[in-house]
């Protein structure tokens, strides 16, 4: 790791070969990006993480561009199986950019997160000017690449960002392909609580009586969280790292929380390792622990923590469950929890009457003073509108929008074609960017045809950009 680090600061060339467990072939390279694109007054570097995977490029062939996420870049490499499965077909080269602030591409390393003069670059705006300049890059230096097309994918926010990129910088990429992007989720433009309902819907069908138990779990966690005996009895029980306190009691509600909207993120129809281990419709395993009528809440609870650790530890290599992280890693979170509290602010909501959660409702003040204590920083909820249109985006072309109708995150999503060239897929049956995985056999058949149609309206982007060569 010295040595790496010593290259890089020497901006040395660093190239590492490397083959994963899914018999992938790429490169692992950096690249020497500006901390701040738009400003001259700080002239500083830091070095960009990228993948790129060229074995079935040919000069001419494509450029399919992955817009990374708030994560290490592996975990988009390693989970976005369709762009693997086009390459050969597309005679495509692949490229995975790596999210300034996340993985490796850490502009002041340990002390990125210390204060806002070194956080303050952490800036969607940011992140797409690095891909930009990324793929500008590429396309001078590979030979036979200089008037390759380009065509942006991404998921989730790395969704957001491969359509921000198409709307913003058309002259970089011909389209993008944003899967399971809320790009709506923004203040005034969906209803705070479609999250929580869509959540609830996929628990409902599978078992109207897990939901049911899920319901009645808070006021049982808070009955018995009230004493210090019962935070004991709930940390031992939970197998909690560290010991409850009153304080932290709500930091294990939202843990909770968060694990049921994560199973449903994720329930897909075969096992998978995308955010940890789980079985195929991991929502189903988890509700088979929530059947029956329990004798009383401790007996309740003890079926709620077989059920969460479907989620939380499947594998059972987990040797205890600290709720700072749920799934047992960090994703990232302390740099989405800094964007949450500038740019990407996104109103979320529970009302216990159409979903399965405790009441929360929506209250910007509050949030923006624990933003301001956290951070420093005061959100700007109708920057990202202001930025990328929310709504008004028909002046832009060539973007698909895929959504499954059981990830929670299409309740903000484009769900309507906009135009002949932006194009809403709809795919019942389906979460979380299924159709950016490698196809399965256990795939419904609307993610087939998902596939299918994004593939064909790719294969037309490709036509009409060569033609204008």
């Amino acid at each position: 790791m010295k040595l790496i680090w010593i290259m890089l600061m020497l901006n040395l060339s660093l190239i590492d070969f490397v083959q994963n467990t899914s018999s992938l072939e790429y490169k692992i390279l950096y690249f020497k990006q500006k901390v701040d694109h738009f400003g001259y007054v700080n002239s500083e570097m830091y070095m960009q993480r990228y993948i790129i995977a060229d074995k079935h490029w040919r000069p001419g062939g494509p450029m399919f561009f992955y817009t990374g996420n708030e994560g290490d870049i592996f975990m988009f490499v390693n989970n976005t199986g369709l762009m693997w499965d086009w390459a050969q077909k597309f005679k495509a080269m692949l490229v995975f950019a790596e999210h300034r602030y996340y993985g490796n591409s850490i502009p002041y390393r340990n002390k990125s997160y210390d204060e806002l003069q070194y956080l303050g670059y952490l800036t969607s705006e940011q992140a797409l000017a690095d891909f930009v300049t990324l793929i500008t890059y590429l396309k001078l230096t590979i030979k036979g690449a200089a008037d390759i097309p380009v065509v942006a994918f991404g998921g989730s926010y790395g969704g957001m960002l491969s359509a921000w990129l198409r709307l913003k910088y058309p002259h970089i990429v011909i389209g993008a392909l944003s899967s399971s992007a809320p790009l709506l989720q923004f203040t005034g433009l969906t209803p705070c609580g479609i999250f929580s309902e869509i959540v609830t819907k996929d628990f409902v069908q599978v078992s109207p009586t897990c939901v049911q138990l899920i319901k009645d779990s808070w006021i049982a966690v808070r009955r018995v969280g009230k004493t210090d005996k019962g935070l004991k009895w709930l940390t031992t029980r939970f197998n909690l790292c560290s010991s409850l306190t009153h304080e932290s009691l709500e930091d294990f509600i939202s843990w909770l929380k968060e694990t049921w909207q994560f199973l449903a993120m994720t329930d897909y129809p075969y096992p998978t390792s995308f955010l940890v281990p789980l079985p195929a419709y991991p929502i189903k395993a988890a509700c088979q622990h929530l059947s029956g009528k329990p004798l009383d809440e401790r007996s309740l609870l003890l079926k709620i923590y077989k059920a969460v650790s479907v989620f939380q530890n499947y594998t059972g290599d987990i040797r205890c469950f600290n709720i700072s992280q749920t799934g047992g890693q960090s994703l990232g979170e302390r740099g989405w929890d800094f964007q949450s509290c500038t740019e990407m602010v996104m109103p979320m909501c529970s009302d216990g009457r159409k979903d399965m959660f405790e009441p929360n409702p929506w209250n910007l003040t509050q949030y923006a003073q624990k933003c301001s204590k956290d951070w420093g920083v005061t959100p700007e909820p109708y920057k990202i509108q202001e930025m990328f249109g929310g709504r008004n985006i028909s002046f832009g072309s060539n973007i698909i929008f895929s959504n499954g109708l059981l990830d929670p995150w299409s309740g903000g999503g484009i769900l309507k074609s906009l135009s002949e060239s932006l194009v809403a897929i709809i795919i019942p049956g389906a979460t979380h960017h299924l159709d950016l995985r490698s196809a399965n056999s256990r795939d419904p058949p609307s993610v087939i045809k998902a596939r299918y149609l994004e593939e064909k309206i790719i294969k037309k982007w490709l036509h009409q950009a060569r033609s204008l060569q």
